[in-house]
This record gives structure tokens, sequence and C-alpha cells, in this order.
């Protein structure tokens, strides 16, 4: 079965987040879209990890800039797996699921961020099945300077109007909202403006139920399969 979602660091509640080995598994329970985060090494390797540095995740200490792509590539992330660079991760995807590619970029913490996402992406042949998205706006607007037709999305924690005036100055078409904040006034406002609208990360199934009544959300969960089990019950058999 396909299941029309977002696949939030691959398969976290399972699996090491942001791993080949979570991406494979999400990959393998039919999730349509994957989200992951990518940071740059000392020596400006695009690599997919999430914090600023590898404590929490990796068997490391230390800020992910301070490694070289040889010396973060030996930590141990979960499981035995290697923090992947963003090619690997975008090769399995290939011709299989949608990317969203969250910059991790903190005001200039990455010279060059958005430039080598954007030529690893290129390389990997996967300008139409990406699209790249982060909490820093300004990185946004460099993506799009560098790139006048690569799919753009910015990432807020609150709703606000003043979004869609904005989306439309970057010809951005994704909006990624903390899912509390949807109401079907702005689920509508986006819908006018051809707008898709991302919601993370609800993981309660209670809460993936409530939300399956706008199928045309794009949900971004941990609980993949919780939210398979909902969208087979409460958006296939209503469709």
């Amino acid at each position: 079965m396909t299941v029309r979602g977002l696949a939030h660091r691959g398969y976290p509640l399972k699996y090491p987040e942001n791993t080949m080995l979570g991406f494979r598994k999400a990959l393998e329970l039919g999730c349509t879209h994957l989200e992951l985060d990518v940071q740059l090494t000392k020596d400006g390797v695009p690599v997919v990890i999430h914090d600023p540095t590898v404590n929490r995740t990796t068997n490391g200490t230390g800020e992910v800039k301070s490694f070289t792509f040889e010396e973060i590539r030996r930590l141990d992330a979960g499981q035995g797996e290697a923090i992947p660079t963003l090619e690997e991760a975008l090769l399995l995807a290939k011709d299989r699921m949608t990317v969203d590619i969250e910059l991790k970029q903190t005001g200039l913490a990455y010279p060059g961020l958005e430039q080598k996402v954007i030529e690893t992406v290129r390389h990997a042949g996967m300008e139409k099945q990406v699209f790249l998205t982060s909490f820093d706006h300004y990185s946004i607007e460099r993506a799009r300077t560098l790139d006048s037709d690569i799919e753009l999305g910015l990432v807020i924690y609150g709703a606000t109007p003043s979004v869609f005036p904005y989306l439309d100055q970057l010809r951005a078409k994704y909006v990624s909202v903390k899912y509390v904040f949807i109401t079907p006034e702005f689920l509508e406002e986006a819908r006018k403006r051809d707008i898709q609208l991302i919601v993370w990360t609800p993981d309660d199934e209670s809460v993936l139920e409530s939300l399956a009544q706008y199928p045309d959300l794009l949900i971004c969960t941990n609980n993949l399969e919780g939210w398979a089990k909902v969208y087979k019950e409460k958006v296939l058999l209503n469709s």
C-alpha cells in the first residue's frame, strides 16, 4: 500500500533517525515522501543529521562542522549505522519518494550550504523529486537566487496570513507548520493559492485521525505505522 505521508527523519520510532536503515524502512512501508535534515562537515560535505552537534544521535561529541567527512563517518549513529551523505539518501529515494530536504542553516553557520545541496541534487538527477525547506527563510531566499526552478518551502511554527504573499515572492509551493495551528481557514487559503500545506509532527493516533479529515494535508510524522493505519481506514476508504 502506498501511504501519502512524510516520513520524519526516516522511521525514528523504530530505527535510528536520519539513517539509511530508517530511510529504507520508511520506503518499505510505502511512504510517498521523506523528510531529512542537512548540514555541512568541516570539509564541505552535505551530511544528513538534525542537531548542530553529534552528541544526541551518535557515540561522538562535538559540532557537526568541526568534523571532516572522514571523521564523522566513523561515528555510530545507532545500530551500527553511519551518518549518511545527502547524495546517498537521494539515490535511495530516486524515482521512489519525494524528498523534503530541510536546510539546517542558522544565520551563516554553514556558508555555502545552499549551493552544496543544490549541486548534490543536480548531480543525483533529483531536481524534480525534491523540495528545500528551512526555518531560516534567508537560506531559502539564497536557494532561490541560486536556482530559479527548484521547489522551495518555508517551515514556520505558527500560522500567519503573511506567509502567503512571501511564498508568492519566493515562488515557493510548500509551507510546513506545527499541526496545532491548522484551521479550516488556513487550509482553505493554502488551497486557493495552490500551496501544499505540511503539518509536523503529529504522532498520537487520535490526532492523526482528526487530521485525516483534510486529505490534501501532507502529514509529517514519526509514527509511520500509526499514520499508515489511519490513512488506510480514514482516507483511502473515504476517497
